[in-house]
């Protein structure tokens, strides 16, 4: 996954930089982990106006297949969101740090109320982003999910997670492996932004 998505990551910073009113910043450049909280503040240090967290994951269900983007929720929409957003969260933890999720209550009503309004931009952007890779791939047959995404919690940034394909899918997998297929959902992603 980290090959492939970095891949795109740069394939798709390649087509962004193509507009002139957008500013690309990278979490990574290389084969490095960069934590979950880290990622976030990343993006509220460059003063990002979205934030898009690229993945290919796998899931035990090999049938699940489709590009799928995700926003933010404390519940998941279904059983795979659920199962991605645990997978993904305890990334940290398996690459060894301890992340204490414990915020104060003050803290986190305050957090809610911050949201707000970024939750709305987020899922509008899913739904155009959705619509843009419609034209160019298989889109899962839920294509917009929710779910807790770590990553998504920045409170004053527009955030998604775009699945790309589920790298326990044969037909997704060859497609995630197919430069072309990457040029083109890359450009139609960068048209949505």
């Amino acid at each position: 996954e980290k090959d492939i998505v970095l891949d795109f990551a740069r394939t798709l910073r390649a087509e962004l930089e193509k507009y002139e009113n957008i500013r690309v910043e990278m979490t990574r450049e290389d084969d490095v982990f960069v934590r979950l909280k880290n990622r976030v503040q990343i993006a509220r240090q460059a003063n990002a106006q979205l934030f898009v967290s690229l993945h290919a994951d796998s899931v035990r269900e090999d049938y699940v297949r489709g590009a799928t983007v995700y926003t933010i929720s404390d519940k998941a929409s279904d059983a795979i969101a659920a199962q991605l957003a645990n997978s993904e969260n305890a990334s940290d933890a398996i690459a060894g740090i301890e992340y204490d999720g414990e915020v104060s209550e003050v803290q986190d009503i305050l957090v809610d109320l911050a949201r707000r309004e970024t939750v709305g931009l987020s899922v509008q952007f899913a739904r155009l982003t959705i619509n843009h890779l419609d034209e160019v791939t298989s889109t899962n047959k839920n294509p917009h999910r929710h779910a807790g995404f770590l990553v998504l919690k920045a409170p004053d940034v527009p955030s998604v997670l775009v699945e790309l394909g589920y790298l326990s899918n044969q037909e997704d997998e060859k497609q995630l492996k197919d430069p072309q297929w990457r040029q083109n959902v890359a450009m139609e992603l960068a048209q949505a932004i």
